[in-house]
């Protein structure tokens, strides 16, 4: 056995050392004790229950890893994952602990991790989201997660994020519409949510901008008056039910009378 820390020492060593169970370690009785292994009890430990240790354990002796897989501790396979062979990884898509899955799910190639895209944990979903495209990723959708959906909205091929336009979480909505062109975009202009509204107006060309000029929240109006163009914003200076709006309606007016006094310098 080779002891000496490689790493400074932590907060976590002040942790007492035990087993998974809550058994005092015994390094006299430990099975995992060779010339070729490095450890340090309280700071490096395959036996200890606290993850870090573990953790640095593996890190020490990569070359072990594939023998942990199976240990009954989900702590103990869920990191021996990181640095195991990766073909050595699909027996445990079905572990039970979800822990376990998701350090499969990071590391398993895209062929086989798809298989996750079903788990029953919402963190293995949402990390399986991250990692697949295109078609593969769109079959994930209709997640009941809406964070997952989410994700999807934000990493789908744009000719394919309009399928997110629909969603019945405005978060989903409002991120598919930072995505969308036209025409897609003008569908969202009557959207039930403020937020997605707002973005509505900040990405549409400034020529469409009239269709959101009467929008029954002034917040939606207000971000109109920012972008409108001369016709419109005199419009809304004078004729907006709501002072912001009419004062930004007028600073709008100002800023474009100066960016044409400027052209003609």
């Amino acid at each position: 056995m080779i002891t000496g820390p490689t790493d400074p020492v932590g907060v976590e060593d002040d942790i007492p050392p035990v087993d998974w169970h809550g058994v005092p370690l015994d390094c006299t009785t430990c099975g995992t004790r060779s010339e070729l292994i490095r450890c340090e009890r309280g700071h490096a430990c395959v036996q200890d229950r606290y993850a870090k240790r573990i953790d640095r354990f593996f890190r020490w002796n990569p070359q072990v890893s594939n023998d942990y897989l199976a240990h009954p501790y989900f702590e103990v396979r869920a990191i021996a994952c990181r640095q195991a062979d990766v073909f050595r990884l699909q027996p445990l898509i079905d572990d039970e602990d979800e822990t376990v899955r998701l350090s499969v799910a990071v590391r398993l190639p895209l062929a086989q991790a798809v298989r996750l895209r079903s788990d029953p944990h919402r963190e293995v979903r949402i990390r399986v989201a991250m990692r697949l495209e295109g078609r593969e990723l769109l079959a994930m959708a209709s997640d009941d997660d809406y964070y997952v959906r989410k994700l999807v909205a934000r990493r789908l091929p744009e000719a394919l994020v309009p399928r997110m336009l629909d969603d019945r979480e405005w978060e989903v909505r409002l991120e598919a519409v930072k995505r969308v062109g036209m025409p897609a975009l003008l569908r969202m202009c009557d959207d039930r949510e403020i937020a997605v509204r707002r973005e509505v107006v900040a990405r549409l060309p400034v020529a469409q901008l009239y269709r959101m000029a009467h929008d029954p929240a002034w917040e939606v109006r207000w971000e109109v008056a920012q972008r409108a163009g001369r016709d419109l914003a005199r419009l809304m200076a004078h004729g907006d039910e709501e002072v912001e709006v009419r004062e930004e309606a007028l600073a709008r007016l100002k800023t474009l009378d100066q960016q044409t006094g400027a052209q003609h310098e």
